[in-house]
């Protein structure tokens, strides 16, 4: 009679408790798929977003992790419209956060927020839902060198580069 630790008498039957073979099928080499999600955004659904320029003007600052810049400045001219990039809920508008200025911010699902910074004029409260495209604002230099709209895009919290994320200009 062997002594190997995984041999067994050669007369003695198996246990019919124990289980032959694996325990489970293998898992498929790749995933099922995944039916497409609806159209338009969803709590935190990252790409269902479909954003727009907020402001028109030149490109005067761009975007860097590095530094402090963590949206981009778009130049223009005092009282020209600051638009929502995307549908959402204000969830601030004031001027008690430093170096903002008049600021006022949108959360656009789970995920995604934009701040809007340096107006003249705030035309939304908070609590206020707002659409694609709404003005939302009045560009300024409130707290700013010239008159400028001040744009992040923040993905749970962090800040995006907003170029990633606007159409081509």
């Amino acid at each position: 009679m062997s002594t190997h630790p995984l041999s067994r008498p050669p007369n003695r039957r198996r246990d019919p408790r124990r289980r032959r073979g694996p325990a489970a099928a293998p898992a498929p080499a790749t995933p099922p798929p995944v039916a497409a999600p609806a159209a338009g955004p969803s709590p935190g659904d990252d790409e269902g977003l479909d954003w727009v320029w907020p402001a028109k003007g030149k490109l005067v600052a761009a975007f860097s992790e590095s530094a402090t810049l963590k949206g981009i400045d778009i130049a223009g001219a005092g009282g020209d419209p600051v638009l929502a990039s995307a549908p959402g809920k204000v969830v601030y508008a004031g001027a008690g956060l430093r170096g903002y200025g008049k600021l006022v911010i949108v959360k656009h699902n789970a995920t995604y927020l934009t701040a809007y910074a340096h107006n003249r004029e705030i035309l939304v409260k908070e609590g206020q839902s707002v659409t694609r495209g709404q003005k939302i604002a009045e560009m300024g230099s409130t707290d700013a060198d010239r008159v400028k709209l001040h744009f992040e895009i923040r993905r749970l919290g962090k800040p995006m580069d907003p170029i990633r994320y606007l159409p081509p200009a």
